[in-house]
């Protein structure tokens, strides 16, 4: 039984490395959507709440009128299929590139599972801001330690979370770096968070800030949470 989830394992990574280097090669350039779909030319795939339907139509069918072209008939059906479940990936959807649990996931955290990545929340779900099994957004540090219940879970602390004053306006922000060359942070006003690159000295960043973990989710009610509680239990390492 451990050697067939080794081999399930090792598969599915397979397939996401497969979508991956598809992507790379065909539309991570900067005239297209640029590495991992955040920035380039064409409009930015990561964190745009597509489900996988709108994606994999997309990428066979093309968008007439667009620079966007059909995929159909020069990738393969297997290539089709790795490149739409890597883009599935960008947005938070669980997928066929999603490596598998190592061991069967109870009633609940299989609940869970479903609940954290459900596509029909869209920018509502957590996935849209934390990654699980390289799937999901990435926006969050990885999760280290879970909430021993809902009300945990509702008041939990985020002092990674800073407060920025850009051109007057305060909002609550993810810093991602901060340097001679500028600041990049994740801005938390709306869903899904937004990256900025900002010139040097054009935020002024301070600690602490009124934003709370809890307005991130107001799409699950507490028996939901629950679920994804026990989803977290079986997945994150201790």
């Amino acid at each position: 039984m451990k050697t067939l989830s080794l081999s399930i394992l090792i598969a599915a990574l397979a397939f996401a490395q497969q979508g991956e280097k598809i992507f790379n090669q065909t539309c991570a350039t900067g005239y297209c959507h640029g590495v991992k779909g955040v920035t380039g030319g064409a409009p930015r795939l990561a964190a745009r709440g597509f489900d996988q339907a709108y994606i994999n139509t997309t990428i066979a069918r093309g968008i007439p009128g667009t620079a966007m072209p059909a995929f159909g008939n020069t990738l393969s059906r297997s290539d089709l299929a790795a490149v739409a479940a890597y883009v599935a990936g960008l947005n938070g959807v669980a997928g066929s590139a999603a490596a598998p649990s190592a061991k069967p996931l109870s009633a609940d955290a299989a609940r869970g599972h479903e609940l954290f990545f459900e596509a029909t929340r869209s920018f509502g779900r957590c996935a849209t801001c934390h990654e699980m099994n390289g799937v999901g957004i990435p926006v969050a540090t990885p999760i280290a330690a879970v909430p021993d219940n809902v009300t945990a879970l509702r008041a939990l602390a985020t002092p990674q979370v800073r407060t920025a004053v850009i051109d007057g306006e305060t909002v609550p922000a993810l810093l991602i770096s901060e340097g001679k060359r500028g600041t990049i942070l994740y801005d938390l006003t709306s869903a899904p968070p937004v990256q900025r690159s900002l010139d040097p000295g054009a935020a002024k960043i301070a600690d602490g800030s009124n934003w709370k973990h809890s307005s991130a989710m107001a799409s699950y009610n507490d028996a939901e949470l629950t679920a994804i509680l026990a989803y977290l239990r079986a997945t994150v390492q201790k």
